[in-house]
């Protein structure tokens, strides 16, 4: 049986959606009936030939009705199109952050649940097989007990980054909340990630949240900041994420214990277990969203791995983040401009450090002392 496929945003990452559906296709479980994107197919060398291309989501479903509709689509659109999607009769897989408010999230699963369609929500490294030998390796008590979970994102991100679309770094646009921060889209993978290590998936499972916003680039939204989240079970989980560093590192998810800690490095799918003297590490596997929603479709046994449900814990941070003051801005003598024009961007003095020391010390940037933090109240 073919699974057949729609994708909304074909210029941007939507392009790697379709690269994964062409190796889908030639499998023969997948079938890419129809595209749609305001700037129409010119230069979107990833749509199969042939395939019809509409303006938006309204005038492809008035000529068919695929199996799935994929969305790699602004975030303020996530939640309306999917629902869209669903009510139409389409299964959804749609891009990272689920929607752009806890509210629209809860509207996302609600009509899921109504409909009977499946939303996936496209957090890549949720199909890491990094999870069960993480809990194997707590179980069998390889760290001793475990002490918190830690994440540390330093990234760089050029002007051009927030030139390329009108909600690029805005948290909200035309009145309508968008929410486009380090926090929220580009490390989004090192939150959500890290509460699922934590045991936290579902909005319910987080107590509490705490966090610092900050930027260097002349935006509105964070580039820079530090979160404490508690679980309902006890866990912290504390985050140093920037898009301001000097370089581009592997954001790396670490699991503290009392004897030792497992550092997960999701984007490599690298895992690292350290002990006293002696260090392993491990590349695993990793499940594609794509091929294990089929896998869903055609035996509903088969349970997805990134359900929207289970991304509640994640929009719980959105949502603090959202409703959170106005970042505060970082300049002065603490930001560097490296680079020209539309290539530059700014470093921030030692926030590789800050980040660390945040994610290992379980403190907001403010309580570390950071030269720039101030508590945000």
């Amino acid at each position: 049986m073919t699974t057949t496929f729609a994708v909304l945003g074909i210029h941007g990452y939507g392009r790697l959606h379709l690269a994964e559906l062409a190796l889908l296709a030639t499998d023969g479980i997948a079938e890419v009936v129809a595209v749609a994107d305001p700037r129409g197919a010119d230069g979107a060398d990833q749509v199969p030939p042939g395939v019809p291309c509409y303006t938006d989501l309204d005038d492809l479903l008035a000529h068919v009705v695929p199996d799935v509709v994929v969305l790699a689509t602004p975030i303020h659109t996530h939640a309306p199109l999917a629902i869209q999607a669903m009510r139409a009769g389409a299964h959804v897989l749609v891009e990272k952050p689920t929607a752009a408010s806890l509210a629209e999230h809860e509207a996302m699963v609600a009509v899921s649940e109504e409909t009977g369609r499946a939303v996936q929500v496209g957090f890549q490294s949720f199909g890491s097989h990094a999870f069960t030998e993480i809990e194997r390796l707590v179980a069998d008590g390889s760290i001793g007990e475990v002490i918190g979970v830690g994440g540390v994102g330093t990234w760089l991100r050029t002007i051009s980054y927030y030139q390329r679309s009108r909600w690029a770094g805005m948290r909200a646009l035309d009145g309508v909340p968008v929410v486009d921060g380090v926090v929220t889209n580009p490390l989004a993978h090192a939150v959500a990630t890290a509460l699922k290590i934590a045991g936290a998936v579902r909005a319910e499972d987080v107590a509490s949240v705490e966090v610092e916003l900050f930027h260097a680039h002349d935006i509105e939204a964070d580039d820079t900041s530090s979160v404490r989240v508690v679980t309902t079970s006890g866990t912290t989980a504390t985050f140093g994420l920037t898009l301001c560093a000097a370089r581009q590192d592997n954001p790396v998810i670490t699991v503290q214990g009392s004897e030792g800690e497992i550092a997960f490095a999701y984007t490599a799918d690298i895992l690292t277990l350290r002990t006293g003297t002696e260090t392993t590490e491990d590349r695993v596997g990793r499940t594609s969203l794509l091929r294990n929603l089929v896998d869903h479709l055609l035996e509903e046994s088969v349970p997805l791995v990134a359900p929207v449900a289970e991304t509640g814990a994640f929009m719980r941070v959105l949502e603090a983040v959202r409703t959170a003051p106005e970042p505060v801005a970082i300049d002065g003598d603490a930001v560097t401009w490296v680079g020209e024009g539309a290539d530059a961007h700014p470093v921030i003095a030692d926030i590789e450090t800050w980040c660390a020391r945040a994610s290992r010390e379980h403190q907001l940037f403010s309580e570390l002392g950071a030269p720039w933090a101030q508590p945000i109240s």
